[in-house]
């Protein structure tokens, strides 16, 4: 071996030891290496800075910005309360149900941006849920890896090892022969994180977790005491309610309970949700939004009018999507001070009611409606979004005090919703089709995100995580300096040359562990490259079949579960997860081995020697 391949052996395990250390910022560390391979001359400057002109780290970029876009125009949001919505309660069917769909979406385009899209979702859902997102991320993106194996053309692996496959004069795989082997690793996948693979992320919870400035509508709720207030009441059909409007049934009057909206289920789609209104008619089945009176214990439907409670994540999805709250404060030269709540019927007005008022930081709970506003006073008011947006533009009477994190998710660009959905689909079929490539398939998304204002350039621009990218960039040229020094080829080398008479299993085995290793700290496209022909020149001289060797090979490199810092996939999650290199080891290897048992114990059924 050379000294140059000396050299950048010693840097990658110096490098592996700083990450593991967190003693360093990754970013900081990979642009170290950057500077190493340049200045040792293994590596000329121009090698040495091309991670960052890779279409991987521009097509991550550009994902980035899509699911900004996803974020602002209300679609993360959507989609996480349909799966809140089909998932239950339990953190486990949450669990369960997020990693299946992400797994079926990455055995048809990127796996990267299956995990791009669905970021904002999963942080919409750890708010919602108040489940730590950390308990979520990781498991999302080693199910995106391991949904890459369900179809040829899931991951690039797949298509390296077909590929070499064909280039060899024998026959390749069908689109669908990875799917058994590939089912029954997702499956066993899954099974392993939400059970020992939670515990074991649960213990690092507490040392990465960061408090936040933004308050959420719960918290707002609370502050007013509103807390367990807010029920949604589902109208049966024996009610003395339907049929009669809202006027009619004077609620407020009759029970002190006060109707903010009323949630109607339509034949197709979502759910209607319309602002009360007096004239509006009841029908059963029509979801209520009301605010219960202060001074109850236990507050709950009101007696004799056919109402029940529904659970918390039904209101969740209402007050997330189409409703929300704002707290104002009177404004010191303002009109509405010595004014009534109820003078200033702000039902009518704004469209907006009245939830809590607070005095000198203190709750009015005695006749609020009837309480003359002051200066400084601030009142919690709910309503729609775009409701509470169009209050946000008007001067002189009230300051917006506080806007819950809500806002930043929903309301922005939530009329663009449906440019949003029809061009990201459009960029998943180009992707899948082939019609362009990956990388051009989002800058093409990202553009048409800007032009139709689903996004602001702006909002592109701090959408970009810049550590991932620095870190991708970075460690890119690392695989690089290995094959260039062939310190790579005299690895497999040694290792091929020291199998011996270990039979087709044991080989199966070495050829397993080798990739599994080298996707650990170089890409796994690279790696298919570099092991599959080995693979197949290994198999000839044992006069074996070649096809499940490089079978193996190929689930081997989309097996990168141990560190986060080679494939993108984990490098995305690591910052909105708060990760550590170690959980990325304490996690990730249990599941590496669990899926080398399973990929031995099938393979060699499914595809004979």
């Amino acid at each position: 071996m050379t000294g140059e391949a000396l050299f950048v052996c010693g840097l990658l395990v110096v490098t592996v030891a700083l990450f593991m250390s967190d003693r360093f910022r990754l970013d900081l560390v990979a642009l170290l290496v950057i500077v190493a391979l340049a200045v040792s001359g293994v590596l000329t400057p121009r090698e040495a800075v091309a991670g960052f002109g890779d279409t991987v780290v521009v097509l991550i970029a550009g994902l980035f910005v899509v699911g900004e876009a996803l974020t602002r125009t209300g679609v993360a949001s959507a989609i996480g309360a349909w799966l809140l919505r089909t998932s239950g309660s339990g953190a486990l069917a949450l669990q369960i149900r997020l990693m299946l769909v992400v797994a079926l979406l990455s055995a048809f385009m990127s796996s990267t941006g299956a995990v791009a899209i669905f970021i904002p979702v999963v942080i919409g859902l750890s708010r919602r849920t108040g489940v730590p997102a950390r308990s979520l991320l990781m498991p999302m993106a080693f199910a995106a890896l391991l949904g890459g194996t369900l179809t040829l053309i899931g991951t690039p692996p797949n298509i390296v090892v077909n590929g070499a496959l064909e280039d060899a004069g024998l026959e390749g795989f069908k689109f669908y022969s990875f799917t058994p082997i590939g089912l029954a690793v997702l499956v066993g996948g899954i099974l392993y994180l939400v059970t020992i693979g939670a515990r074991l992320l649960r213990e690092g919870e507490s040392s990465t977790s960061e408090p936040s400035d933004e308050h959420g509508i719960d918290q707002l709720l609370a502050n007013y005491d509103m807390k367990g207030r807010v029920l949604l009441l589902a109208v049966e059909a024996s009610s003395s309610l339907v049929g009669r409007t809202l006027g009619e049934a004077d609620l407020r009057t009759r029970t002190a309970f006060s109707v903010v909206a009323v949630q109607r289920s339509r034949r197709f789609g979502d759910d209607d949700v319309m602002i009360a209104d007096q004239s509006t008619i009841l029908r059963a089945g029509d979801a209520l939004l009301v605010v219960a009176p202060a001074g109850l214990t236990k507050p709950g439907p009101p007696e004799g009018y056919g109402l029940v409670a529904l659970g918390r994540e039904a209101l969740s999805g209402v007050l997330d999507n189409v409703l929300g709250v704002v707290e104002v404060v009177i404004a010191p030269r303002s009109d509405l001070r010595g004014k009534t709540i109820r003078e200033l019927e702000l039902r009518r007005t704004n469209r907006l009611h009245m939830l809590g008022i607070q005095h000198k930081g203190d709750n009015v709970t005695e006749k609020p409606l009837d309480y003359e506003l002051a200066m400084g006073d601030t009142v919690l008011l709910g309503g729609a979004w775009r409701d509470i947006d169009r209050l946000r533009k008007q001067t002189g009477k009230v300051l917006v005090l506080a806007l819950p994190r809500e806002w930043r998710e929903i309301v922005p660009a939530f009329r663009r919703a449906p440019w949003a959905l029809a061009i990201i689909t459009a960029m998943m079929v180009l992707m899948v089709t082939g019609t362009l490539s990956a990388v051009i398939s989002v800058l093409a998304a990202g553009m048409a995100l800007v032009l139709t204002g689903c996004v602001t350039m702006p909002q592109a621009y701090r959408a970009v995580n810049w550590q991932s990218l620095v870190l991708i960039a970075g460690m890119l040229p690392m695989g690089t300096a290995l094959a260039k020094t062939g310190a790579l080829d005299v690895g497999v080398e040694y290792l091929v040359s020291a199998l011996g008479g270990v039979g087709p299993l044991g080989l199966m085995a070495v050829l397993f562990l080798l990739t599994a290793v080298l996707s650990q700290v170089i890409s796994n496209t690279a790696t298919a490259v570099l092991i599959a022909p080995v693979a197949i020149g290994v198999a000839e001289g044992m006069g074996v079949s070649a096809r499940p060797l490089v079978m193996a090979v190929a689930l081997a490199a989309s097996a990168a579960f141990v560190t986060p810092v080679v494939s993108p996939v984990n490098t995305l999650v690591m910052g909105p997860g708060g990760y550590r290199f170690g959980d990325f080891m304490k996690v990730g290897l249990p599941l590496l081995v669990l899926t080398m048992v399973i990929v031995l114990l099938l393979v060699p059924v499914l595809f004979p020697f």
